[in-house]
């Protein structure tokens, strides 16, 4: 045990002489109670009620929610630039409509869209009490987030579709 807490343990209970520094603080302190005797003091507002959640998140960085949504954000940019490739790729490689329709067609309906999926599920189970989105009495679910549902949308080949249509003459116009 080191030397000051070893002397301080015979001690407790004793009030010590104050020191000039602690007179000078009292001193202080009781000439700033006089100045603010008989006026109001200002309220100070708080917007906001600190919980133990927010704390822990504010000590280990994003919260897994925020993880997750950036990893669906990178990986469906991911499957865009992959698909955009392939898309332009077949138009160079095939002649005609038809064939180009085929192809793009059976290449998007065999394409994996299972991790990002995965993710999104994931997502959609957790997000609500992870983040701790406020019910809706009304309905009976989880509140819109600026209207909109929080739960996002799985990818799949319709998805695709919609951002890379059937079009050859589409896919030779829009340079890579």
């Amino acid at each position: 045990m080191k030397r000051a807490p070893r002397e301080a343990l015979p001690r407790q209970g004793v009030v010590l002489p104050e020191t000039p520094v602690e007179k000078r603080e009292l001193a202080a302190l009781a000439e700033d109670i006089q100045e603010l005797r008989g006026r109001p003091l200002r309220l100070r507002l708080r917007n906001f009620s600190p919980t133990a959640a927010g704390y822990m998140g504010a000590l280990g960085g994003p919260l897994p929610y925020m993880l997750r949504l950036r990893g669906i954000a990178e990986q469906t940019a991911d499957h865009e630039r992959r698909l955009r490739l392939a898309w332009h790729e077949l138009a160079l490689n095939t002649s005609e409509q038809d064939a180009f329709a085929t192809a793009w067609t059976a290449t998007v309906g065999t394409w994996s869209f299972d991790k990002v999926n995965e993710v999104i599920e994931r997502h959609n189970r957790y997000y609500p009490v992870e983040s701790g989105l406020p019910m809706d009495p009304a309905t009976r679910n989880y509140a819109l987030l600026g209207g909109q549902d929080y739960r996002c949308a799985p990818l799949d080949p319709a998805w695709a579709l919609e951002r890379f249509p059937v079009s050859r003459e589409l896919a030779l116009r829009q340079s890579l």
